[in-house]
């Protein structure tokens, strides 16, 4: 194997490790594969097309989950910056807050998101402000905290009160909430909400 393409390969596998095997087709151009020769490694099975402008590495071990990162990519600002982090009912079994597994992925983006192309059928987009203290990391994507995750489907009103109950008590059993975070809630009428979800006194 010529120096170049292995010097190619390196960096582009690392990219990929980090983020469950997956690529753009950006991040193979800046690691040594120009654009021309993509196809060639797609009819070579050395890569897996998986969206327009999005590879995996074919070779490497698929994960559970490879529309979570498939879609986080997708969300790519110009300058190569996730600008989605998932949110609502896909946050919420991400938590494991709920048994329910959606059959769309809720994702929130800032107001001014855009995209040329059609937004995917498997997508729900929320557009809102996210503060840094309402968003974690998981498995190298980014996924709305318990608290936030909860606020989010209270105001969006189309899960069941009784689930989002359970999910409450689920998430303060687990130290993913703490009572004292609802206490600190500056909406007045989300914190009475939420008082109630967690059995405490309005």
């Amino acid at each position: 194997m010529p120096g170049p393409y292995r010097e190619a390969a390196r960096r582009l596998h690392e990219i990929a490790q980090s983020q469950q095997g997956f690529f753009t087709t950006k991040q193979a151009t800046r690691s040594g594969f120009a654009e021309k020769t993509h196809s060639y490694h797609v009819n070579a099975g050395n890569w897996i097309r998986e969206h327009r402008g999005i590879y995996r590495l074919a070779d490497f071990p698929a994960p559970e989950r490879p529309d979570l990162m498939l879609w986080y990519l997708w969300s790519q600002n110009r300058q190569e910056v996730p600008e989605g982090t998932y949110s609502h009912d896909t946050a919420l079994s991400l938590h494991e807050l709920s048994d329910v597994m959606p059959s769309k992925l809720h994702m929130t983006v800032p107001r001014e998101f855009r995209r040329n192309s059609r937004i995917p059928e498997i997508l729900v987009l929320h557009r809102a402000h996210l503060d840094t203290s309402e968003v974690q990391e998981m498995h190298g994507i980014r996924v709305t905290r318990p608290l936030r995750t909860i606020v989010d489907l209270l105001r969006s009103g189309h899960v069941d009160r009784s689930q989002l109950k359970l999910a409450v008590d689920e998430a303060i059993r687990r130290g993913l909430i703490g009572r004292r975070e609802i206490d600190r809630m500056p909406d007045d009428k989300l914190q009475r909400s939420l008082r109630e979800l967690a059995g405490q006194p309005a």
